[in-house]
Protein backbone atom coordinates (compact mmCIF):
# COMPACT_ATOMS: atom_id res chain seq x y z
CA UNK A 1 0.00 0.00 0.00
CA UNK A 2 2.67 2.37 0.99
CA UNK A 3 4.58 1.68 -1.99
CA UNK A 4 1.75 2.09 -4.42
CA UNK A 5 0.69 5.25 -2.66
CA UNK A 6 4.51 6.80 -3.56
CA UNK A 7 4.40 5.60 -6.73
CA UNK A 8 1.55 7.72 -7.54
CA UNK A 9 2.89 10.64 -5.72
CA UNK A 10 5.27 10.42 -7.73
CA UNK A 11 3.40 10.35 -11.08
CA UNK A 12 1.23 13.08 -10.00
CA UNK A 13 4.51 15.68 -9.10
CA UNK A 14 5.93 14.34 -12.22
CA UNK A 15 2.12 15.43 -13.97
CA UNK A 16 2.28 18.85 -11.96
CA UNK A 17 5.90 19.75 -13.03
CA UNK A 18 5.06 18.90 -16.72
CA UNK A 19 1.88 20.85 -16.47
CA UNK A 20 3.79 24.12 -14.95
CA UNK A 21 6.63 24.27 -17.94
CA UNK A 22 3.60 24.27 -20.08
CA UNK A 23 2.00 26.68 -18.67
CA UNK A 24 5.29 28.56 -18.22
CA UNK A 25 5.97 28.40 -21.77
CA UNK A 26 2.17 29.11 -22.57
CA UNK A 27 1.86 32.18 -20.62
CA UNK A 28 5.49 33.25 -20.69
CA UNK A 29 6.69 32.87 -17.25
CA UNK A 30 10.51 32.95 -16.45
CA UNK A 31 10.14 30.33 -13.99
CA UNK A 32 8.64 26.81 -13.91
CA UNK A 33 8.91 26.82 -9.91
CA UNK A 34 4.32 27.52 -9.39
CA UNK A 35 1.46 27.45 -11.88
CA UNK A 36 1.37 31.21 -13.26
CA UNK A 37 -1.46 33.79 -11.96
CA UNK A 38 -4.80 32.89 -13.59
CA UNK A 39 -4.57 36.31 -15.55
CA UNK A 40 -1.50 35.88 -17.47
CA UNK A 41 -1.46 36.06 -20.83
CA UNK A 42 0.49 34.77 -23.25
CA UNK A 43 2.64 37.44 -25.34
CA UNK A 44 -0.13 36.78 -28.18
CA UNK A 45 -2.88 37.62 -26.16
CA UNK A 46 -1.23 40.47 -24.53
CA UNK A 47 -0.41 41.95 -27.80
CA UNK A 48 -4.19 41.48 -28.99
CA UNK A 49 -5.37 42.95 -25.93
CA UNK A 50 -3.19 46.07 -26.11
CA UNK A 51 -4.12 46.76 -29.59
CA UNK A 52 -7.51 46.30 -29.17
CA UNK A 53 -7.23 49.19 -26.21
CA UNK A 54 -5.73 51.45 -28.52
CA UNK A 55 -8.14 50.98 -31.34
CA UNK A 56 -10.89 51.08 -29.01
CA UNK A 57 -9.88 54.83 -27.97
CA UNK A 58 -8.82 55.49 -30.93
CA UNK A 59 -11.43 54.29 -33.42
CA UNK A 60 -14.59 54.00 -31.42
CA UNK A 61 -14.87 56.12 -28.22
CA UNK A 62 -15.12 59.58 -30.63
CA UNK A 63 -18.58 57.93 -31.78
CA UNK A 64 -20.12 56.45 -29.07
CA UNK A 65 -22.15 59.18 -27.79
CA UNK A 66 -23.77 60.15 -31.21
CA UNK A 67 -24.44 56.28 -32.05
CA UNK A 68 -26.29 55.82 -28.72
CA UNK A 69 -27.77 58.79 -29.30
CA UNK A 70 -29.00 57.92 -32.90
CA UNK A 71 -29.47 54.39 -32.51
CA UNK A 72 -27.34 53.00 -35.37
CA UNK A 73 -24.01 51.46 -35.24
CA UNK A 74 -21.47 53.89 -37.34
CA UNK A 75 -20.71 52.16 -40.64
CA UNK A 76 -17.19 52.75 -40.19
CA UNK A 77 -16.89 51.00 -36.68
CA UNK A 78 -18.42 47.42 -38.99
CA UNK A 79 -15.90 48.01 -41.17
CA UNK A 80 -12.92 48.89 -38.90
CA UNK A 81 -13.72 45.50 -36.76
CA UNK A 82 -13.08 43.39 -40.27
CA UNK A 83 -10.13 45.38 -41.01
CA UNK A 84 -8.82 44.43 -37.74
CA UNK A 85 -9.62 41.04 -37.89
CA UNK A 86 -11.41 41.67 -34.91
CA UNK A 87 -14.83 39.48 -36.76
CA UNK A 88 -13.24 36.40 -37.18
CA UNK A 89 -10.12 36.25 -34.47
CA UNK A 90 -10.80 31.97 -33.81
CA UNK A 91 -11.60 31.70 -37.78
CA UNK A 92 -8.43 29.46 -38.99
CA UNK A 93 -6.12 31.58 -41.31
CA UNK A 94 -6.70 29.58 -44.60
CA UNK A 95 -10.14 31.12 -44.50
CA UNK A 96 -8.74 34.63 -44.33
CA UNK A 97 -9.59 34.62 -40.24
CA UNK A 98 -7.62 36.05 -37.40
CA UNK A 99 -6.53 31.89 -36.18
CA UNK A 100 -6.04 32.78 -32.72
CA UNK A 101 -7.98 31.38 -29.30
CA UNK A 102 -11.35 31.56 -27.40
CA UNK A 103 -9.38 33.37 -24.54
CA UNK A 104 -8.58 35.88 -27.11
CA UNK A 105 -11.47 36.90 -27.99
CA UNK A 106 -12.53 37.56 -24.55
CA UNK A 107 -9.87 39.91 -23.68
CA UNK A 108 -11.03 41.55 -26.99
CA UNK A 109 -14.78 41.79 -26.17
CA UNK A 110 -13.37 42.85 -22.36
CA UNK A 111 -11.68 45.81 -24.35
CA UNK A 112 -14.37 46.73 -26.27
CA UNK A 113 -16.96 46.98 -23.84
CA UNK A 114 -15.02 49.04 -21.69
CA UNK A 115 -15.42 51.45 -24.40
CA UNK A 116 -18.76 50.64 -25.69
CA UNK A 117 -20.54 47.54 -25.06
CA UNK A 118 -22.70 48.33 -28.02
CA UNK A 119 -20.26 47.21 -30.29
CA UNK A 120 -18.67 44.43 -27.83
CA UNK A 121 -21.82 42.20 -27.77
CA UNK A 122 -21.64 42.99 -32.10
CA UNK A 123 -18.01 41.16 -31.62
CA UNK A 124 -19.05 38.80 -28.97
CA UNK A 125 -21.94 37.12 -31.26
CA UNK A 126 -19.98 36.87 -34.45
CA UNK A 127 -17.50 34.92 -32.64
CA UNK A 128 -19.06 33.09 -29.96
CA UNK A 129 -22.27 32.11 -31.75
CA UNK A 130 -21.63 32.25 -35.37
CA UNK A 131 -18.04 31.96 -36.42
CA UNK A 132 -17.56 28.37 -34.13
CA UNK A 133 -21.31 27.27 -35.14
CA UNK A 134 -20.40 27.06 -38.91
CA UNK A 135 -16.61 26.37 -38.27
CA UNK A 136 -17.67 23.29 -35.62
CA UNK A 137 -20.30 21.85 -37.94
CA UNK A 138 -20.19 23.05 -41.45
CA UNK A 139 -19.47 20.60 -44.51
CA UNK A 140 -16.18 22.09 -46.12
CA UNK A 141 -18.63 23.31 -48.85
CA UNK A 142 -20.14 25.65 -46.21
CA UNK A 143 -16.75 26.76 -44.54
CA UNK A 144 -15.50 27.66 -47.87
CA UNK A 145 -18.38 29.61 -48.50
CA UNK A 146 -18.83 31.66 -45.58
CA UNK A 147 -16.07 31.95 -43.11
CA UNK A 148 -14.26 33.89 -45.24
CA UNK A 149 -17.07 36.70 -45.56
CA UNK A 150 -17.80 36.44 -41.82
CA UNK A 151 -13.86 36.91 -41.35
CA UNK A 152 -13.86 39.98 -43.37
CA UNK A 153 -17.07 41.68 -44.17
CA UNK A 154 -20.16 39.85 -43.09
CA UNK A 155 -21.79 40.20 -40.22
CA UNK A 156 -24.13 37.09 -39.13
CA UNK A 157 -27.09 36.91 -36.74
CA UNK A 158 -28.44 33.99 -34.33
CA UNK A 159 -31.98 33.24 -34.76
CA UNK A 160 -33.34 31.39 -31.75
CA UNK A 161 -35.71 33.49 -29.73
CA UNK A 162 -39.35 34.04 -30.20
CA UNK A 163 -42.60 35.82 -28.89
CA UNK A 164 -43.86 33.04 -26.84
CA UNK A 165 -40.06 31.00 -26.44
CA UNK A 166 -37.30 33.11 -24.69
CA UNK A 167 -35.88 31.40 -21.59
CA UNK A 168 -38.20 28.71 -23.07
CA UNK A 169 -36.06 28.53 -25.98
CA UNK A 170 -37.32 24.90 -27.38
CA UNK A 171 -40.44 25.92 -27.57
CA UNK A 172 -40.08 27.96 -30.57
CA UNK A 173 -43.09 27.89 -33.51
CA UNK A 174 -40.88 28.44 -36.89
CA UNK A 175 -41.58 25.37 -39.04
CA UNK A 176 -39.02 23.83 -41.53
CA UNK A 177 -40.96 21.57 -44.04
CA UNK A 178 -39.36 19.38 -45.92
CA UNK A 179 -39.79 19.31 -49.95
CA UNK A 180 -37.81 17.36 -52.37
CA UNK A 181 -34.48 18.65 -51.94
CA UNK A 182 -34.99 21.81 -49.74
CA UNK A 183 -37.09 22.89 -46.95
CA UNK A 184 -39.50 25.58 -46.46
CA UNK A 185 -39.41 28.11 -43.37
CA UNK A 186 -42.26 29.46 -41.45
CA UNK A 187 -42.53 31.37 -39.02
CA UNK A 188 -41.22 34.44 -36.94
CA UNK A 189 -38.06 35.32 -34.20
CA UNK A 190 -38.07 38.71 -31.87
CA UNK A 191 -35.04 39.87 -30.00
CA UNK A 192 -32.30 39.46 -33.00
CA UNK A 193 -29.50 41.08 -32.66
CA UNK A 194 -27.15 42.02 -35.56
CA UNK A 195 -30.32 41.77 -37.32
CA UNK A 196 -29.79 45.25 -39.19
CA UNK A 197 -26.47 44.57 -40.36
CA UNK A 198 -26.15 40.60 -40.86
CA UNK A 199 -25.76 39.21 -44.19
CA UNK A 200 -26.49 35.39 -42.92
CA UNK A 201 -28.93 34.50 -40.17
CA UNK A 202 -28.32 31.06 -38.63
CA UNK A 203 -31.86 29.86 -37.85
CA UNK A 204 -33.39 27.51 -35.26
CA UNK A 205 -36.96 25.76 -37.09
CA UNK A 206 -38.19 22.50 -36.49
CA UNK A 207 -38.12 20.32 -38.93
CA UNK A 208 -39.67 17.67 -37.00
CA UNK A 209 -42.77 19.28 -34.89
CA UNK A 210 -43.98 15.52 -33.88
CA UNK A 211 -40.78 14.73 -32.46
CA UNK A 212 -40.97 18.27 -30.19
CA UNK A 213 -37.82 19.97 -29.28
CA UNK A 214 -35.94 17.12 -31.03
CA UNK A 215 -36.93 18.03 -34.23
CA UNK A 216 -35.37 21.63 -33.38
CA UNK A 217 -32.80 22.10 -36.64
CA UNK A 218 -30.28 24.44 -37.85
CA UNK A 219 -30.27 26.50 -41.29
CA UNK A 220 -28.25 28.89 -42.84
CA UNK A 221 -30.25 31.74 -45.09
CA UNK A 222 -28.97 34.51 -46.38
CA UNK A 223 -30.08 38.39 -46.31
CA UNK A 224 -31.52 38.26 -49.66
CA UNK A 225 -32.90 34.86 -49.78
CA UNK A 226 -37.08 35.79 -51.02
CA UNK A 227 -39.44 35.78 -47.88
CA UNK A 228 -37.12 36.68 -45.47
CA UNK A 229 -38.25 40.04 -43.99
CA UNK A 230 -36.47 42.06 -41.01
CA UNK A 231 -38.84 44.23 -39.02
CA UNK A 232 -38.53 47.41 -37.38
CA UNK A 233 -35.37 48.17 -34.79
CA UNK A 234 -36.55 47.81 -31.19
CA UNK A 235 -36.08 51.36 -29.26
CA UNK A 236 -34.24 49.80 -26.07
CA UNK A 237 -32.83 51.11 -22.97
CA UNK A 238 -29.39 49.90 -23.57
CA UNK A 239 -27.00 48.77 -26.07
CA UNK A 240 -29.00 51.82 -28.57
CA UNK A 241 -26.38 51.23 -31.00
CA UNK A 242 -26.62 47.54 -31.29
CA UNK A 243 -29.81 46.61 -33.55
CA UNK A 244 -32.17 44.04 -32.53
CA UNK A 245 -34.73 43.59 -34.49
CA UNK A 246 -37.81 40.93 -35.76
CA UNK A 247 -37.45 38.65 -38.33
CA UNK A 248 -40.69 37.19 -40.42
CA UNK A 249 -39.91 34.32 -42.51
CA UNK A 250 -43.03 33.64 -45.16
CA UNK A 251 -42.25 30.59 -47.42
CA UNK A 252 -38.56 31.12 -47.45
CA UNK A 253 -36.66 28.27 -49.06
CA UNK A 254 -33.48 26.92 -48.36
CA UNK A 255 -31.65 24.14 -49.95
CA UNK A 256 -31.00 20.84 -48.15
CA UNK A 257 -27.28 21.71 -48.97
CA UNK A 258 -27.99 24.92 -46.03
CA UNK A 259 -28.74 22.83 -43.09
CA UNK A 260 -25.88 23.16 -40.77
CA UNK A 261 -24.93 20.14 -38.64
CA UNK A 262 -27.37 17.22 -38.24
CA UNK A 263 -31.73 17.18 -38.65
CA UNK A 264 -33.17 17.39 -35.33
CA UNK A 265 -29.38 18.82 -33.62
CA UNK A 266 -30.29 21.83 -33.29
CA UNK A 267 -31.49 21.83 -29.35
CA UNK A 268 -27.96 20.31 -28.78
CA UNK A 269 -26.25 23.22 -30.77
CA UNK A 270 -27.91 25.85 -29.24
CA UNK A 271 -27.46 24.85 -25.95
CA UNK A 272 -24.14 24.20 -26.70
CA UNK A 273 -23.10 27.49 -28.07
CA UNK A 274 -25.22 29.51 -25.34
CA UNK A 275 -23.21 27.96 -22.53
CA UNK A 276 -19.73 29.14 -24.51
CA UNK A 277 -21.70 32.47 -25.08
CA UNK A 278 -22.16 33.12 -21.79
CA UNK A 279 -18.69 33.49 -20.90
CA UNK A 280 -18.81 36.26 -23.56
CA UNK A 281 -21.34 37.82 -21.84
CA UNK A 282 -19.36 37.72 -18.92
CA UNK A 283 -16.58 39.39 -20.28
CA UNK A 284 -18.76 42.57 -21.47
CA UNK A 285 -20.06 42.99 -18.70
CA UNK A 286 -16.98 42.81 -16.81
CA UNK A 287 -15.62 45.03 -19.33
CA UNK A 288 -18.80 47.35 -19.22
CA UNK A 289 -18.30 47.58 -15.55
CA UNK A 290 -13.94 48.13 -15.74
CA UNK A 291 -14.60 50.90 -18.23
CA UNK A 292 -17.17 52.86 -16.10
CA UNK A 293 -15.34 52.39 -12.80
CA UNK A 294 -11.91 53.78 -14.35
CA UNK A 295 -13.56 56.92 -15.72
CA UNK A 296 -15.62 57.64 -12.33
CA UNK A 297 -12.36 56.39 -10.05
CA UNK A 298 -10.30 59.17 -12.22
CA UNK A 299 -12.83 62.06 -11.56
CA UNK A 300 -12.91 61.22 -7.69
CA UNK A 301 -9.15 61.90 -7.92
CA UNK A 302 -9.30 65.05 -9.77
CA UNK A 303 -12.90 66.52 -8.02
CA UNK A 304 -12.12 68.47 -5.28
CA UNK A 305 -14.53 69.24 -2.50
CA UNK A 306 -14.10 70.77 0.95
CA UNK A 307 -10.13 71.64 -0.03
CA UNK A 308 -9.77 67.76 -0.51
CA UNK A 309 -9.66 64.98 -3.30
CA UNK A 310 -13.34 63.29 -3.20
CA UNK A 311 -11.30 60.10 -3.36
CA UNK A 312 -9.62 60.86 -0.20
CA UNK A 313 -12.57 60.88 1.56
CA UNK A 314 -12.69 57.55 3.68
CA UNK A 315 -16.07 56.84 3.07
CA UNK A 316 -15.64 57.17 -0.80
CA UNK A 317 -12.00 54.75 -0.22
CA UNK A 318 -14.12 51.84 1.22
CA UNK A 319 -17.08 52.03 -1.39
CA UNK A 320 -14.34 52.35 -4.06
CA UNK A 321 -12.10 49.35 -2.58
CA UNK A 322 -15.39 47.48 -2.13
CA UNK A 323 -16.57 47.58 -5.73
CA UNK A 324 -12.54 47.09 -7.19
CA UNK A 325 -12.55 43.83 -4.97
CA UNK A 326 -16.15 42.77 -6.90
CA UNK A 327 -14.50 43.45 -10.37
CA UNK A 328 -11.60 41.32 -9.38
CA UNK A 329 -13.58 38.57 -8.49
CA UNK A 330 -15.94 38.73 -11.52
CA UNK A 331 -12.41 38.84 -13.84
CA UNK A 332 -11.03 35.71 -12.31
CA UNK A 333 -14.18 34.18 -12.52
CA UNK A 334 -14.72 34.93 -15.95
CA UNK A 335 -11.15 34.05 -16.89
CA UNK A 336 -11.05 31.15 -15.07
CA UNK A 337 -14.36 29.55 -17.33
CA UNK A 338 -12.46 30.78 -20.18
CA UNK A 339 -9.71 28.67 -19.79
CA UNK A 340 -11.26 25.40 -18.93
CA UNK A 341 -13.13 25.92 -22.05
CA UNK A 342 -10.49 26.28 -23.83
CA UNK A 343 -8.89 23.49 -21.99
CA UNK A 344 -11.59 20.89 -23.64
CA UNK A 345 -12.55 20.93 -19.30
CA UNK A 346 -15.92 21.12 -18.40
CA UNK A 347 -17.35 24.39 -17.77
CA UNK A 348 -20.78 24.63 -17.92
CA UNK A 349 -21.39 25.68 -13.93
CA UNK A 350 -18.13 27.97 -14.15
CA UNK A 351 -19.77 29.87 -17.05
CA UNK A 352 -22.94 30.40 -15.36
CA UNK A 353 -21.27 31.54 -12.30
CA UNK A 354 -18.99 34.37 -14.44
CA UNK A 355 -22.19 35.59 -16.58
CA UNK A 356 -24.36 35.54 -13.07
CA UNK A 357 -21.87 37.43 -11.15
CA UNK A 358 -20.57 39.92 -13.79
CA UNK A 359 -24.06 41.04 -14.31
CA UNK A 360 -24.56 41.59 -10.61
CA UNK A 361 -21.04 43.60 -10.29
CA UNK A 362 -22.02 45.51 -13.37
CA UNK A 363 -25.45 46.48 -12.05
CA UNK A 364 -23.04 47.54 -8.57
CA UNK A 365 -20.33 49.27 -10.11
CA UNK A 366 -22.25 51.28 -12.61
CA UNK A 367 -25.12 52.05 -9.70
CA UNK A 368 -22.58 53.04 -7.53
CA UNK A 369 -20.86 55.18 -9.83
CA UNK A 370 -23.08 57.62 -10.84
CA UNK A 371 -23.39 58.46 -7.11
CA UNK A 372 -19.64 58.98 -6.87
CA UNK A 373 -20.01 61.52 -9.93
CA UNK A 374 -23.10 63.10 -7.91
CA UNK A 375 -25.07 65.56 -10.47
CA UNK A 376 -22.88 65.04 -13.59
CA UNK A 377 -23.04 61.11 -13.61
CA UNK A 378 -26.94 61.75 -13.98
CA UNK A 379 -25.98 63.71 -17.04
CA UNK A 380 -24.90 62.95 -20.22
CA UNK A 381 -22.07 65.23 -20.51
CA UNK A 382 -20.33 61.71 -19.18
CA UNK A 383 -20.47 57.93 -20.29
CA UNK A 384 -21.80 56.93 -16.65
CA UNK A 385 -25.32 57.04 -17.40
CA UNK A 386 -25.15 55.08 -20.63
CA UNK A 387 -22.89 52.17 -18.63
CA UNK A 388 -25.56 52.06 -16.02
CA UNK A 389 -28.26 51.45 -19.12
CA UNK A 390 -26.45 49.07 -20.95
CA UNK A 391 -25.65 46.92 -17.90
CA UNK A 392 -28.67 45.69 -17.92
CA UNK A 393 -29.62 43.44 -20.51
CA UNK A 394 -26.83 41.58 -18.88
CA UNK A 395 -28.83 39.56 -16.53
CA UNK A 396 -31.54 39.14 -18.63
CA UNK A 397 -30.14 37.71 -22.85
CA UNK A 398 -28.07 34.48 -23.21
CA UNK A 399 -29.77 33.35 -19.95
CA UNK A 400 -31.51 35.30 -17.16
CA UNK A 401 -29.90 35.05 -14.13
CA UNK A 402 -32.64 32.71 -12.63
CA UNK A 403 -32.10 30.47 -15.72
CA UNK A 404 -28.16 30.57 -14.52
CA UNK A 405 -28.83 29.69 -10.63
CA UNK A 406 -31.69 27.16 -12.12
CA UNK A 407 -28.23 25.55 -13.98
CA UNK A 408 -25.52 25.67 -11.27
CA UNK A 409 -27.90 24.35 -9.00
CA UNK A 410 -28.62 21.40 -10.92
CA UNK A 411 -25.03 20.82 -11.68
CA UNK A 412 -24.43 21.43 -7.85
CA UNK A 413 -26.78 18.46 -6.97
CA UNK A 414 -24.77 16.31 -9.56
CA UNK A 415 -21.78 16.82 -7.69
CA UNK A 416 -23.01 15.78 -4.42
CA UNK A 417 -24.80 12.30 -6.01
CA UNK A 418 -21.09 11.42 -6.43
Amino acid sequence: MAASALRMLRQVSRSRAAVRLLCSHAHGCESAAGFPPLQSCSQEEAMMRDAVKKFSQERIAPLVSKMDENSAMDAEVISSLFEQGLMGIEIGTGYGGTGSTFFSSMLVIEELAKVDPSVAVLCDIQNTLINTLLADLGTEEQKERYLPRLANDTVGSFCLSEAESGSDAFSLKTKAEKQKDYYIINGSKMWISNAEHAGVFLVMANADTAAGYRGISCFIVDRETDGLHIGKKENKLGLRASSTCALNFDNVKVHEKNVLGKIGHGYKYAIGMLNGGRIGIAAQMLGLAQGCFDHTVTYTRQRVQFGKRIFDFQGMQHQIAHVATQLEAARLLTYNAARLKEAGRPFIKEACMAKYFTSEVATLTTSKCIEWMGGVGFTKDYPIEKYYRDCKIGTIYEGTTNIQLSTMAKLIDREFDS
